[in-house]
Parts: structure tokens; C-alpha cells; sequence
């Protein structure tokens, strides 16, 4: 039997073509909004699109904010994908209307800014020497992005005791730079779609599926 991977249904997200990709690896994935299963997985998978606003209205429905942290609490592993990465950030401001996020991170989702929104199709990433995600792809890989809306200050103050690993983040760029993933321990998230990044989202989720114990 594959390890257990939940994707979180919570009214948001490609959550079958997310359920499929990562089954092509031999997990064994379940869509729900149960909060025990969502919970006792191996892994937790929360994909997101459209809205930040509605995403956490749907969310908060589930108690999925409660899931998220009381994974995180024990160490184990949390994938947001999309709009579900954004809503780990601290806020996401939209038409002037700022929403709370479930703040693993401090930071504020806003508009991008570029000439041309949305930022739609294949882009290269900027990911760190170590990155454990982006580990056996080349830099000049490309990864597939639909969004108009992103984190474009990196907030999280370094730890001075040293004590505290600080999280890896991977930069992109469309108009400015953007946070393109982060990987802080069992959570980590993209803000491009792996599942429809062909061969490229295929190894990255390959790589965080090896990091679920």
C-alpha cells in the first residue's frame, strides 16, 4: 500500500487532476473535507483557485485552518498549491478588501505588478542550492503558473540565535519578483500548478511525496 495522501476539499482547487498526478506515484490519495482523515494522512495536499476571500471562507468551513496547524504542530507534512499556498501567508488584499490567511508565514498576497495579469502560462524558477523540491531539475525548467496575485516581500525576520533553520524560498519573475514556492520544514507549497507542469511538476511532486514518511 502507496502512503496516504489527503487532498483537502474544501470547494477550491483542480482536486482531481492534483488526486491523479500524485497517484501516478503510487500513493494511495483520497479527496475529502473529513477533518480526521484530512488529519491522520501521511500527507496533506491543499490545492486552491480563484479567490483568497473565498478560499478561506471555504476553508475555515471545514476547519481547515485547524487541520493545517495541528498537522504542522506534530511534523507532519502540508502541500499548498496555488491559492492554497497564498492562504498560508499572513493576508491577502484584493480589490481593497484584506482577508486573513492562516499566517504560517507573515506576508501579504497582493496584485501583482506587471503589464500584462494574469501571469499565465510556463515560467523558470529561482530555487535554492538545497531545495529538496526542486532537487534533479535543471534551473532553466519550466513550471506552469496561472495567477494574478502573488508575494512579492519575503517578511520571515532570520532566526540571530541561528537555532531555527530559516525556510527556503524560490523566486520567480513576471513584471517583478514573486514567491514561486517555499519549503519550511513539513509545509511547503508552490504557487505554480505541478500538476500541469508535465515532466517538471511530475519530479517535484515525486520529490515532496519522498519527504512523507
Amino acid at each position: 500500500m502507496g502512503k496516504r495522501i489527503v487532498v483537502l476539499d474544501y470547494g477550491s482547487g483542480n482536486l482531481r487532476s492534483a488526486e491523479r498526478a500524485i497517484a501516478r506515484h503510487g500513493a494511495d490519495v483520497t479527496v475529502t473535507s473529513d477533518f480526521d482523515a484530512a488529519l491522520d494522512a501521511d500527507g496533506l495536499v491543499v490545492p486552491g483557485v480563484g479567490a483568497f476571500e473565498a478560499c478561506m471562507a471555504g476553508l475555515l468551513k471545514i476547519k481547515g485552518e485547524r487541520i493545517i496547524g495541528r498537522r504542522l504542530a506534530g511534523g507532519r507534512p502540508v502541500l499548498g498549491i496555488c491559492v492554497g499556498m497564498q492562504i498560508l501567508f499572513g493576508r491577502g488584499v484584493e480589490h481593497g478588501v484584506t482577508t486573513d490567511g492562516c499566517d504560517e508565514w507573515p506576508g501579504t498576497v497582493e496584485r501583482l505588478s506587471a503589464p500584462v495579469l494574469p501571469h499565465m502560462g510556463w515560467n523558470t524558477v529561482d530555487a535554492p542550492a538545497d531545495s529538496l523540491l526542486f532537487a534533479g531539475l535543471d534551473a532553466d525548467t519550466r513550471f506552469y503558473f496561472v495567477h494574478s496575485y502573488g508575494v512579492r516581500t519575503w517578511e520571515l525576520t532570520p532566526d540571530p540565535s541561528g537555532t531555527i533553520k530559516p525556510p527556503l524560498v524560490t523566486w520567480a519573475e513576471h513584471g517583478d519578483r514573486f514567491v514561486a514556492a517555499v519549503e519550511n520544514g513539513p509545509l511547503c507549497a508552490t504557487q505554480f500548478h505541478p500538476e500541469k507542469s508535465g515532466d517538471a511538476g511530475a519530479r517535484l511532486l515525486e520529490n515532496w511525496l519522498a519527504t512523507v514518511d
